[in-house]
């Protein structure tokens, strides 16, 4: 199912690489003249992490046989020098490619020009290459995946490797079987044996996403390798070329998480199938607005409610396939497959926000659900990159299939919340844990028992102590100014009530007579005995489950935002 969506993608985009092409990236350029003496190196890296892409030949598969790409290749081939060892034969291999496309075709400016190149002793291009004031940078970076390099004749436009000219005259023939029946496509042709590597983000280089071993136990009626599981070489190139193409640094269809990588993409390229992908995008917190990337959030909201209405229309066929891969040793491991009527998935999402929506008071009503926002707000430091591992793939599954958020953030959310109750300087209790806990419970008790905003008819324990928290903080606070009952007894109330409310309550009645005013006086007593109706006849409780002590929290959260809602309220009649 994966290669055949795969394969799908690859028609369905158009304009990928032909069969036998890919972009390459190409970091550094050699510069030659017509006589093959080397002029200069160029950088084309676009910075650190990427060069410009060249359409090349499709790129050989290497293990530990030599093999030498076609017109471009590492260092190591192009002009024999390595950090990592003696590479002379790779660079004999590689002369002799060229000598080979020069004999098919010796009129070629091109082709003549490079092959000069190489009637040089290496020794002396070496010594050349050293010279150019570029050569400390690439010295530096051969390791890095840009580090490829290829050949420019003085005064021309495009690379050698890039002439199709030159392209078309190699014809070395496939060594695999004839006239089989691909399992991707359905068609016959030729079998690949092997097939090409697909590298994520923490593999090697070599890493493949389908990976045929000799003699791995799997061989059977004198077949090895791609021979038992056939895979003509137009699918494999067609999904090999989608995968890269999804893989690419620039790609607006992944988005990484921990070691994993996530792809997505839908099976149309038509406004539902291009708003899906361009949402899920900045859903997941990866928009272009670095300094926020919450930005979008509202408007991804609004497209999927769209597709899931009908406004955006979809038909039965549509879907939308979900792709998580992790490096394993030599291969690459799918730990996430989702395909979904994009309709379905549409709803999901939508449910994932609605699961998420609590009361908003703040002016700019930020956003607050994306991927990255849900997952720093549990960390201490505020980062993803420190998040519990295996927390990312659980909470994505949650989005992506609609089941309980895992136990994991519900329970890192109530341990910040308590970690940081303490500091006067933080808002332990802030919007994001807040929706964090209310979808966690609403979804594990498969009820929406927890509304969007103040619920003054729910009566369970844990909401009812932390409305009445908040009812004594906001006394303490518009009587002296502190907030010392939340900073000392938080934590506590949360947990043990029967302990800490008799306290406070004291506390509470001290703060009760410093209020400025009779009228709110008269309000937070009626709050107050309001709240403590709903008491249980036996008291306070001893003791709150973990669950219930979210409900304390979002109590909390409830309460102190319906004050804040009242205030607005108050200075709009005047």
């Amino acid at each position: 199912m994966i290669l055949q969506a795969l394969y799908d993608y690859y028609h369905r985009c158009g304009d990928l690489p032909q069969k036998g092409m890919e972009l390459k990236e190409i970091g550094f350029i050699i510069v030659i003249d017509k006589e093959g003496h080397f002029l200069r190196f160029e950088d084309r890296r676009i910075d650190k992490k990427q060069a410009q892409r060249f359409l090349v030949k499709k790129h050989i598969g290497r293990t530990s046989a030599l093999a030498a790409n076609y017109l471009y290749d590492n260092s190591g081939y192009v002009f024999g020098y390595s950090d990592k060892g003696d590479v002379t034969a790779q660079y004999q291999t590689f002369k002799n490619k060229v000598e080979s496309i020069y004999g098919l075709n010796p009129d070629n400016e091109e082709i003549t020009a490079v092959y000069k190149f190489y009637q040089q002793e290496q020794p002396i291009l070496l010594e050349q290459l050293k010279c150019d004031p570029l050569w400390p940078e690439i010295e530096k970076n051969l390791n890095k995946k840009y580090s490829t390099f290829s050949f420019l004749v003085e005064g021309d436009t495009k690379i050698v490797a890039e002439k199709t000219e030159l392209l078309d005259i190699d014809d070395e023939a496939s060594s695999s079987e004839e006239g089989r029946v691909c399992l991707v496509c359905g068609k016959k042709g030729t079998i690949v044996e092997t097939t090409t590597a697909t590298m994520i983000p923490g593999s090697q280089a070599t890493a493949k996403l389908v990976a045929f071993q000799v003699n791995s136990g799997y061989d059977s009626y004198g077949k090895s390798q791609g021979g038992n599981a056939p895979i003509s070489e137009e699918a494999e190139f067609a999904y090999t070329t989608a995968l890269n193409h999804l893989l690419e640094s620039n790609s607006r269809n992944k988005f990484m998480i921990g070691s994993r990588t996530f792809l997505f993409w839908a099976s149309k390229n038509d406004e539902a199938g291009k708003q899906t992908e361009e949402n899920i995008f900045s859903m997941f917190g990866f928009s272009d607005q670095e300094d926020d990337p919450n930005k979008n959030i509202e408007q991804v909201r609004k497209v999927f409610t769209a597709i899931y209405s009908g406004e955006i229309k979809t038909t039965a066929e549509d879907k939308f396939f979900i792709l998580g891969l992790a490096p394993n040793a030599a291969r690459i491991a799918v730990v996430y497959w989702a395909e979904i009527p994009l309709k379905e998935f549409a709803g999901i999402i939508c449910k994932h926000f609605d699961d998420m929506e609590v009361i908003d008071t703040r002016a700019d009503k930020k956003p607050y659900m994306s991927l990255r926002n849900i997952l720093s707000t549990v960390t201490l430091g505020g980062k993803v990159s420190d998040v519990t591992p295996n927390l990312p793939d659980a909470v994505v599954k949650s989005i992506f299939q609609g089941i309980p958020y895992p136990q994991t953030l519900f329970a890192s959310c109530i341990r910040r919340i308590r970690a940081e109750t303490g500091d006067k300087d933080k808002n332990a209790v802030h919007i994001t844990r807040a929706a964090i806990i209310k979808a966690y419970l609403n979804r594990i008790n498969n009820n929406q028992n927890i509304l969007v905003m103040l619920d003054k008819d729910n009566s369970n324990q844990g909401y009812v102590c932390g409305r009445l928290f908040a009812v004594l903080d906001r006394i303490q606070e518009e009587a002296n100014n502190q907030h010392s009952i939340r900073e000392r007894y938080m934590n506590a109330a949360s947990s043990t009530p029967a302990a800490v409310f008799p306290t406070i309550l004291n506390l509470s009645n001290h703060h009760f007579d410093n209020l400025k005013s009779d009228g709110r006086k008269i309000y937070f007593d009626k709050l107050k005995q309001e709240i403590t109706s709903k008491v249980d006849a036996d008291g306070f409780k001893a003791q709150l489950d973990l669950q219930d002590q979210g409900r304390f929290f979002i109590g909390y959260y409830h309460q102190r935002q319906d004050f804040f809602m009242k205030a607005e309220e108050n200075n709009n009649e005047q």
